[in-house]
């Protein structure tokens, strides 16, 4: 899957983002001189760990017969240390349906093993930039 990025002409810092069928919008809050009309990129990074987590915890309950309705993510990031190396996620998770405790635990352990998480946490990621 390609992604295409472009200066949205709507804004200073405003980027147009295409993948696929599918168009969203990047920006930065007025502090940092953007006009506040999209997702930070690091919003949209942090983003990616909830939309994986949910979908991955809906397939596998699915797959399980689970009656997991929805799970509801809230993610608070800590970027104090980013210049250090460090970057903090600390992720709350909310199950909506009738579960036991059994299920919730289960649930807590798969959603650490979603394909987002197992990226950020465990993979070497190699970047590589040329000018076209």
């Amino acid at each position: 899957m390609t992604i295409r990025l472009q200066k949205d002409a709507n804004g200073k810092l405003r980027q147009r983002i295409q993948c696929g069928n599918n168009l969203l919008f990047a920006d930065e809050s007025a502090e940092l001189g953007g006009d506040d009309s999209g997702l930070s990129p690091h919003d949209l990074f942090d983003a990616s760990l909830a939309a994986c987590k949910a979908m991955t915890l809906l397939l596998y309950a699915q797959r399980k017969a689970m009656p997991l309705e929805s799970v509801d993510i809230e993610i608070d990031r800590d970027s104090s240390q980013e210049a250090k190396g460090h970057y903090g996620l600390n992720v709350k998770l909310g199950f909506n349906g009738n579960l036991s405790e059994s299920d919730k635990t289960r649930l807590t352990e798969i959603a650490a093993r979603c394909p987002i998480h197992k990226l950020m946490a465990q993979t070497e990621i190699t970047i590589t930039t040329t000018v076209v």
